[in-house]
């Protein structure tokens, strides 16, 4: 009986461990469904840009003061879950604080876990004042619907509960308090517990100790379904994300090819296609498995922030577009294909639903004025840019499908040399009018 509690926990380290390995398999396939991407090149420069923007969370703090108290919650929660070693070495063999023979090195470890733990415990109920009661704007645009809204405030609730918990784990174990260790902050909880005897503070601590652990295995699988997922995206995310000067546009290799060969005095234009030759199955993207898959790694890695809607122009004057929305509907959609997979046992069905107009709407495409500032202003990397011109491509080259005005200019180009309505030989009558 006395291995009993070890091997409660060993089970429950195992189905947390476990069902969170189950998510990420399913994460990576999701991801893989988009079409393949090099992102091989400038490894240095890669490499560089992840420890900036991932770890040093260099783009954060351009708004000094959410980018102060997120790098307080985001470094204080990292290093006080080293203290899970410690729980799960004591779990799985029955010790109590195993690293505690340390001496006077594990009292200023915990002295310090416990001033991180309060101030990540201040920044989240800041950061829940911010969002519940003043209100900031870009909190409540109109995408931001029960769920994404409801998400946002469970992970500050668990964030609070979790430095709770590790707080009075310490302020009511007395083998702690004997070790005269640092318990800086925990000291003050204590008169809290005052006449309590040995046993109850023994039943407040390992109940403390175990909410704790289980706390954090629940957290731990519930990103999967959050928009902090970005905890463990945001790496990859800013690796790999394009090196490319803002703005350029990519050309499809199929219409390079065929322009070449039109400028070729050498070639027949009434030739047939040599056998074998690429022919793409579509040009731009209506749906998800259309778009490459770091655009989708994208979609998984979106905080849901809302600096980039913030920072657009065009949802700034009124109109529908809010970049944050393409991608909350992108990984809406990866995550109903990825299912209908699961469900049709590793085969999508046709549910004659694509992203484009199920999703994310025409109007919303064409209100983009591919300006980039919401490229710019993402934290993490993340491109919304990219999918919006993936889709309008599909709109114009598959369907024919573009504004009227812009229909006009591209007539007037391949007419007249110019986006204007003017022979070769009159371009210049626009001075005029």
């Amino acid at each position: 009986m006395n291995y009993l509690p070890n091997i409660l926990f060993a089970l429950i380290l195992v189905a947390g461990i476990g069902y969170f390995t189950k998510n990420v398999k399913k994460l990576i396939r999701n991801i893989k469904l988009g079409q393949d991407l090099d992102v091989s090149d400038n490894k240095s420069q890669r490499w560089k840009n992840m420890a900036m923007i991932a770890l040093g969370q260099s783009k954060m703090v351009r708004r000094p003061v959410a980018g102060f108290l997120h790098i307080i919650v985001y470094v204080g929660f990292v290093i006080i879950n080293i203290e899970v070693l410690e729980i799960i070495i004591d779990g799985l063999i029955g010790t109590h604080r195993i690293f505690s023979s340390i001496g006077v090195l594990y009292g200023f470890l915990i002295g310090s876990f416990e001033i991180l733990a309060l101030l990540v415990l201040v920044a989240v109920i800041v950061f829940w004042i911010r969002r519940n009661i003043l209100k900031i704007q870009r909190f409540w645009k109109s995408e931001m619907t029960s769920w994404p809204k409801n998400d946002a405030n469970y992970i500050l609730y668990f964030e609070m509960v979790l430095m709770s918990l590790f707080l009075i784990m310490n302020a009511t174990d007395s083998h702690f308090q004997a070790m005269d260790s640092g318990n800086i902050i925990s000291q003050y909880i204590v008169p809290f517990f005052t006449g309590l005897s040995e046993n109850s503070l023994h039943l407040i601590e390992r109940t403390a100790w175990w909410f704790h652990i289980i706390g954090i295995l629940i957290f731990l699988n519930y990103l999967y379904f959050s928009k902090h997922l970005h905890i463990l995206l945001a790496f990859p995310n800013t690796f790999y994300a394009s090196l490319r000067p803002k703005g350029q546009f990519n050309n499809l290799e199929a219409v390079t090819k065929e322009v070449k060969m039109m400028m070729d005095p050498n070639v027949d234009p009434f030739a047939a296609q040599p056998d074998g030759a690429e022919v793409p199955a579509k040009f731009g993207a209506s749906d998800v498995q259309d778009l490459n898959w770091v655009q989708l790694l994208n979609a998984y890695t979106c905080t849901e922030c809302g600096r980039c809607t913030s920072e657009c122009p065009a949802n700034q004057t009124g109109k529908k577009l809010s970049p944050r929305k393409i991608m909350m509907d992108t990984r809406d959609r990866l995550e109903e294909v990825g299912k209908n997979i699961d469900t049709n046992k590793g085969t999508f069905v046709d549910d004659q639903k694509q992203l484009l107009d199920n999703y994310i709407t025409r109007e919303e495409l064409w209100a983009c004025t591919s300006c980039n500032a919401c490229v710019e202003a993402c934290p993490v990397s993340i491109n919304p840019l990219s999918i919006i011109l993936d889709m309008r491509r599909y709109l114009v080259m598959e369907q024919s499908a573009a504004p009227v005005e812009l229909n006009n200019m591209m007539t007037n180009i391949e007419n007249n040399g110019a986006p204007w309505p003017y022979n070769q030989m009159d371009r210049l009558n626009w001075k005029n009018e």
